[in-house]
């Protein structure tokens, strides 16, 4: 549910649940700066809560390389799923394909032959395990007729998942001047297909694919480091470095680390691993709230009722540092007061939680009642107290706009 920034900032001033205050602010800060990474660009986001753990340098614009073939994928995904595709579709690998992306061009290929359908499951396996630039553009011409229309599918994806500052250009991640983007919509991106597709995302995970009698592993070196790791995807160019979209599940925990700009992909591999290796060591879950119980109240106008419940529909877990307490405090944002009537169910605010000043948890709060319009003498009452206080909003949202 968006809002505006203003009312936004009104409401969580207005509201704030305390009572989760667990040590001094400072704490997190100083714990979270223990950790070095060699990576120019980093970002480590706990699945469960969507909490980031770690970041460096995490919204600087930076070269994808192949770790844009999740975003190929993706859109492929969303096809199958909406019923226009299926694992049995053809794709003929044009002589543009094979040019491009094929074992001549001196990039990673599946080596599919030239002018020959290809099924859609084995491109997809060419694409993911093996990196197949050929693969990758076999599919963008199948799907969208060109790679470039296929970038415009891939631009207009992104936005929809959440994507703000990642520009695609190609479907291989071969280098565009405008192709660039950040570790933390890499990190969105891998989280969104983990939760999206939970079928197709096993092919992230399979070590090796034989096409054309050529056996090629997996590049993701972290599928082989026996941590849990399940996906996703590495990249190098020579204007990014190494890069490497990296996932592992341990204690029913899953972790998504993301680097780029490393010098060998030795270092990619190293640097991942202790990231994901820190994750997993250096923090443990704590429950705020259990599923359906009520985080707070949100303000009613117009109804039969002025505090309307709210309530989360999974356990709110937050992620802190092991062994040190830390200050954790919660906030509900929406904006208000709310109009009835309201359906129960219907989201209607979030619950921001924080650690220190990183924000570990931002999830949606749905009304836990219906709200019915209220009678006349209410809703006139309510009118009354609006008129009456709703200045000061109206004066706090003039200050926030002009900051």
């Amino acid at each position: 549910m968006r809002q505006p920034q203003a009312a936004r900032v009104l409401a969580a001033f207005a509201f704030v649940v305390s009572g989760l205050f667990l040590a001094p602010q400072g704490v997190q800060k100083a714990r979270a700066q223990e950790f070095q990474t060699a990576a120019p660009t980093a970002v480590l986001m706990d699945a469960g809560s969507h909490a980031v753990l770690f970041e460096k340098n995490a919204d600087e614009p930076t070269a994808p390389a192949s770790m844009a073939k999740v975003m190929t994928a993706e859109v492929v995904f969303n096809e199958i799923k909406n019923g226009r595709l299926n694992f049995d579709s053809e794709f003929v690998v044009s002589e543009n394909a094979w040019r491009k992306g094929g074992s001549g061009s001196g990039g990673s290929s599946m080596f599919a032959k030239v002018n020959t359908p290809v099924r859609l499951e084995d491109l997809l396996r060419g694409l993911i395990v093996q990196s197949g630039n050929d693969a990758a553009i076999a599919l963008a011409e199948g799907i969208a007729g060109t790679e470039e229309n296929f970038a415009r599918m891939m631009n207009e994806r992104a936005k929809q998942i959440g994507l703000t500052k990642s520009t695609f250009r190609n479907a291989t991640g071969y280098g565009h001047p405008e192709q660039k983007v950040t570790v933390r919509d890499l990190a969105k991106l891998a989280l969104y297909v983990i939760e999206t597709y939970p079928d197709l995302y096993k092919m992230f995970g399979e070590r090796e694919f034989t096409w054309n009698k050529i056996r090629q592993q997996n590049r993701n070196p972290l599928l082989f480091a026996d941590i849990g790791a399940d996906g996703l995807k590495t990249g190098n160019i020579d204007e990014a470095g190494y890069g490497l979209i990296g996932s592992a599940v341990q204690n029913n925990q899953r972790l998504i680390v993301v680097v780029n700009g490393l010098k060998t992909a030795k270092d990619r591999a190293t640097e991942s691993r202790k990231l994901l290796d820190w994750g997993f060591r250096a923090f443990e879950s704590q429950q705020l709230f259990a599923e359906g119980q009520v985080v707070g109240e949100a303000q009613v106008f117009g109804g039969n009722m002025r505090a309307l419940p709210l309530v989360a529909k999974k356990p709110v877990r937050v992620l802190v540092p092991r062994g040190d307490g830390e200050r954790v405090t919660a906030r509900i944002v929406y904006t208000g007061p709310l109009k009835a009537p309201i359906q129960k169910g219907a989201e209607v605010a979030r619950l921001q939680v924080s650690r220190g000043d990183m924000q570990a948890l931002d999830m949606p709060l749905y009304a836990n009642e219906d709200v019915q319009q209220g009678t006349l003498s209410q809703r006139a009452l309510d009118g009354l107290l609006e008129f009456s206080t709703g200045w000061v909003r109206r004066a706090f949202s003039s200050l926030v706009e002009s900051i």
